[in-house]
């Protein structure tokens, strides 16, 4: 796997700082307004091999906590939960046809959707990245 910047002293799992994430696994990058969302490497490790990602609608309204989909890999299906509350703008089609690059990298080409957010008071509720790491070395 390819490394990614951060200040995290694991070298088994990739916990970029500059995102912020959910106690159910998922990291949001927020530009402009506009979170891009996907499962943590943490997530993506525990699912073992990703198999299909079944992704929302361009224009679907999420609630903050509401499942947008799911992940299925080869022993287990997860849902998928939305750290914010918006509206879908672009969905990551190319995970179809490719849904192993949720497992190959997690943070770039695994993203899942983009979303308008609506409530930028959300993001507060989000863990850290260091909040994130204690949260795992406890599972």
């Amino acid at each position: 796997m390819a490394e990614a910047d951060t200040d995290s002293d694991s070298a088994e799992t990739r916990i970029p700082d500059e995102l912020r994430y959910s106690e159910q696994h998922e990291w949001i990058a927020v530009d402009d307004g506009v979170g891009t969302i996907g499962i943590t490497d943490f997530a993506q490790g525990e699912l073992g091999d990703i198999v299909f990602v079944e992704l929302p609608q361009i224009g679907d309204v999420l609630e903050k906590g509401q499942s947008f989909g799911t992940v299925e890999a080869v022993k287990t299906v997860e849902d998928l939960y939305s750290p914010i509350s918006g509206e879908v703008i672009e969905i990551n089609e190319t995970l179809e046809e490719n849904a192993e690059q949720v497992n190959s990298d997690p943070y770039a080409d695994g993203w899942m959707i983009k979303v308008r957010i609506d409530s930028p008071d959300d993001l507060d509720e989000l863990l850290s990245a260091q909040a994130y790491k204690e949260l795992i070395e406890d599972v």
